[in-house]
């Protein structure tokens, strides 16, 4: 049958822009492009991780691939005029975006949500990937047409409890894939997202290695398995390339089965910090009154 992650081609001379390229999803997406034939480009905010993911890119490259990097923080917009230039650099043209940057860093009730802590999450969700689609997408224009691809999640489609801003900001990127979707097609622009389940990267060690937290998550996928990088980037891969030229305006799944059932339960974890009563909207734990 023959290696199942053995180069296969197709994306020869194409140039591609990946936010967030760093590591996780983002790098996973970057390799698959490289190996493929695709010049990449990546981005994100650490000079060492993109250095580090440039050569794992390298490494996996077809022959005569260019990759390179450039630090952006997909929040400031001069920032990713830079990184989509310096991508567009390399042939002329940008065929392919995957904005993977993105990610939230509070658990808690939502009546407990800092405002500082809900624009942060949409932010680096929703503004990065509206700003990389923004300036990537009149590249492709000029250079008749290309494909975007915006990483959502299965938090955008199914209620994840206490996950504050995540959800809501993964649902604006599907909204926001959709609308471009219609505006761009005209212009041969191709627009999708997709909605990765739980995969392993450096974000989710601590959700996969609390056992109550791994094995509900588990119980709500009928596949019974963690996703991996590749899982995510085999489909991103075939989005962005010639297979997909009639695919747009689409979310696509990538969770084994998980959007059949119900959100994970982090109470077991979250319960010691803010209290039963305080994870259904009353005071929490400790609090005086």
């Amino acid at each position: 049958m023959g290696d199942p992650v053995a180069p296969r081609g197709g994306l020869e001379g194409m140039a591609a822009l990946v936010t967030g390229g760093g590591s996780g999803i983002g790098l996973g997406c970057a390799v698959r492009l490289a190996r493929d034939g695709a010049h990449v480009t990546i981005c994100g905010r650490s000079e060492d991780r993109l250095a580090k993911g440039a050569e794992a890119i390298r490494a996996a490259a077809a022959p005569g691939v260019q990759v390179q990097w450039i630090a952006a923080d997909v929040t400031r917009e001069e920032q990713v005029e830079a990184a989509v230039k310096k991508a567009a650099a390399l042939t002329g043209r940008i065929e392919a975006v995957i904005a993977s940057a993105g990610g939230a860093d509070w658990l808690g009730p939502v009546t407990q949500l800092p405002l500082d802590a809900w624009r942060r999450v949409l932010s680096v969700n929703v503004d990065g990937t509206f700003l990389a689609l923004k300036h990537a997408a009149p590249v492709m224009v000029r250079g008749g047409g290309g494909s975007f691809v915006g990483i959502s999640s299965i938090a955008g489609a199914r209620p994840h409890r206490w996950f504050g801003a995540y959800g809501p900001a993964k649902s604006a990127i599907e909204a926001l894939c959709l609308m471009a979707a219609d505006e761009l097609g005209a212009s041969g622009v191709r627009v999708n997202a997709v909605r990765p389940g739980l995969v392993a990267t450096d974000l989710t060690v601590a959700m996969t290695a609390i056992p109550a937290i791994r094995d509900d998550y588990l119980a709500q996928m009928p596949l019974g398995r963690v996703g991996q990088v590749e899982d995510i980037a085999a489909l991103c891969r075939f989005l962005v390339g010639p297979e997909a030229s009639w695919i747009t305006g689409q979310v696509i799944g990538s969770d084994g089965g998980h959007a059949l059932r119900r959100g994970p339960d982090f109470s077991p974890i979250l319960e010691g910090a803010w209290g039963k009563e305080g994870l259904r909207g009353g005071p929490p734990k400790g609090a005086a009154g």
